[in-house]
């Protein structure tokens, strides 16, 4: 069974139309087939990730009560901070992995924290670990400048000018990330995370070298495996719902069967959260909630991106469900 295609990004950053076009191409093929690829050539530094993966480690081994000093419940309607194994949802089962949630850094004066926006505000780093925030916050850097590229890519494959989606979604994205920890200790039978799909527009994904990826293809369920220098990048309902179902969000899964701790950093690019979701231009909406996984359609939604996430994510979180509201 093949797996994943690996395409080189780099062109995207770069000024030469006819190299950006044919990863553009390349783009657009993955997209209709699989909906997830590796990119290489994107902006993550190595020294990045390797730093992230040191200062993760050393979070997630420190005592459970040290832990809780920042934990979820305490960052209020910014839903930052950490949750431990079992305390989230995927389809209404815990899933196996404990976690820690981040967010755009935005400071007390920030106009969509005076409003009480929700998944908006500060983020809550540990003291005993200080050498996580400031790594937390490269990473969203470069992988915000990396997803932009992306996402002209996606523009070019579908016809629009490369700025399209800047223009109308992501001038003001809003960007999640996530970094897990898949206990060693799993059973052959624990999901890390259950079947799903993402919510917003692109992830990336960057994973250690333990994997338990899974993707879910017309031929049955594939591993997705790390590549070292790669990442993951798979498109998400929003982006699903914008062009009709021709590029389709593609269900996925994790189990650790490694027998050792693995950890992942997936980092969500979004739709500005007050962006009204509207199929793109000559694209009319489908009905295919026969064919996915949880039986929901997308194209029906109609609203704010925000009213999208905040329900998706009250279901992973329902305890701190009202606090988003």
């Amino acid at each position: 069974m093949r797996g994943l295609p690996v395409i080189n990004v780099a062109s995207l950053a770069g000024d030469d139309a006819v190299a950006r076009e044919a990863v553009a191409r390349e783009i657009g093929a993955a997209c209709r087939d699989l909906g997830f690829f590796y990119a290489a050539g994107h902006a993550i530094g190595a020294d990045t990730l390797a730093g992230l993966d040191t200062a993760s480690r050393r979070f997630f081994a420190l005592a459970e009560n040290e832990k809780m000093k920042i934990a979820m419940a305490k960052g209020g309607r910014a839903w930052r901070g950490y949750f431990p194994v079992g305390g989230e949802l995927t389809s209404g089962k815990p899933d196996r992995k404990q976690g820690l949630y981040f967010g755009e850094e935005l400071g007390d004066d920030d106009r969509r924290v005076i409003e009480g926006w929700p998944l908006h505000g500060r983020n809550l780093f540990p003291e005993a670990v200080p050498e996580l925030k400031p790594l937390v916050l490269r990473f969203m850097d470069e992988a915000t400048c990396s997803a932009h590229a992306i996402m002209e890519g996606v523009a070019l494959s579908l016809g629009l000018d490369a700025q399209y989606f800047r223009r109308t979604y992501t001038r003001d994205p809003t960007l999640l990330f996530r970094i897990f920890e898949y206990p060693a200790d799993a059973r052959a039978d624990d999901w890390g995370v259950g079947e799903h799909t993402d919510y917003g527009l692109l992830t990336l994904l960057a994973q250690d070298e333990h994997g338990g990826l899974q993707v879910r293809t017309p031929a049955g369920w594939i591993d997705a495996p790390p590549i070292e220098g790669a990442l993951v990048c798979n498109i998400s309902d929003m982006l699903d719902r914008l062009t009709g179902g021709y590029y389709k969000s593609t269900p996925h899964r994790v189990r650790n069967v490694s027998g050792k701790s693995r950890l992942s950093f997936p980092f969500f690019f979004d739709p500005a959260f007050d962006a009204e979701i509207e199929s793109l231009p000559n694209i009319s909406a489908s009905d295919d909630s026969a064919e996915r996984w949880d039986r929901a359609n997308v194209h029906a939604w109609s609203g704010t991106y925000g009213e999208y996430l905040v329900h998706k994510v009250g279901k992973v979180f329902p305890d701190l469900a009202d606090k988003a509201r």
